[in-house]
């Protein structure tokens, strides 16, 4: 606990500065250094003879992705269908990828034996992470330098809110459980905990952030939306753990596991909240 606590310490810090003060494109080149840590982390869950070879077709993917959308602010301010299409790929996997957290064992017999699938689940775990983060942190960016970067901030505050409100209302109220073949400390009251959590400081946060929406209505669903995907998504990489028979992604980040360890729910949280967010 003490190391977990001295490193959080030290990141969180770090965490806030990138998000804050890197230039975009330093900001980018960071970003796709997490995704390309994460996507080796992800080779565990191929199961493929060599985790370098399994690696190709993630930094293949990965290029690929910025041919289909230009990492320049003002491409990235003009929203079409490449982004829309990437961030909507990015909330449908979501959407099913949870149906197969919570139908767990048995949905593994569509996926299980499947190396192209599971490269498949990684690539649309990623990738629209990465650009849904770019995309919100690009917002606004020629008029507002630091608007992009506090809608970023938002959904991490988000994300880490539900997870303490889940945490504190599981321990003191969780009965039922939300997918006890994947995770047995998740409770369906630890979840009801960390929305309405989330939905405080979301409030909060858009006031102090300066964050609009379309109306409070929009706010809280979106909110919503957000935090429960988010929840979800942190099942989904317990599920590829398990089924790999792993506890944590790697040890790269003393005392917390690996790099998906920690973003496992934010993968989840940015898609969705970047689709709504830009759509309504």
């Amino acid at each position: 606990m003490k190391q977990r606590i001295i490193t959080a310490l030290i990141l969180a810090p770090l965490v806030i500065l990138g998000i804050f003060q890197l230039s975009l494109p330093l900001f980018i080149v960071a970003l796709t250094l997490v995704l390309l840590a994460g996507f080796w982390e992800w080779t565990q869950f191929v199961d493929a003879g060599s985790r370098v070879k399994a690696m190709i077709p993630a930094v293949i993917a990965t290029v690929a992705s910025f041919f289909l959308i230009s990492p320049e602010s003002v491409s990235l301010n003009h929203i079409g269908w490449p982004h829309l299409l990437i961030l909507s790929a990015g909330t449908t996997w979501w959407l099913y990828a949870s149906v197969l957290a919570i139908t767990y064992p048995k949905s593994t017999q569509t996926w299980q034996g499947s190396k192209p699938l599971r490269h498949l689940f990684g690539f649309l775990t990623l990738i629209p992470f990465l650009w849904s983060v770019i995309i919100l942190r690009a917002s606004e960016i020629d008029t507002s330098p630091y608007h992009g970067a506090k809608l970023v901030m938002f959904v991490c505050l988000l994300v880490w809110a539900a997870d303490s409100g889940a945490y504190f209302a599981g321990k003191s109220m969780g009965k039922r459980k939300m997918a006890p073949n994947v995770s047995p400390n998740k409770t369906i009251e630890g979840l009801v905990g960390g929305i309405i959590t989330a939905i405080v400081v979301g409030w909060i946060f858009s006031k102090l952030f300066d964050i609009h929406f379309a109306s409070p209505v929009h706010m809280i669903l979106i909110t919503f939306a957000t935090v429960v995907i988010s929840v979800l998504g942190d099942l989904v990489e317990s599920m590829f753990k398990r089924e790999s028979g792993i506890k944590d992604s790697s040890n790269m980040i003393p005392g917390h596991g690996g790099i998906l360890d920690r973003i496992d729910s934010l993968t989840a949280a940015f898609p969705i909240f970047a689709l709504l967010y830009l759509l309504f």
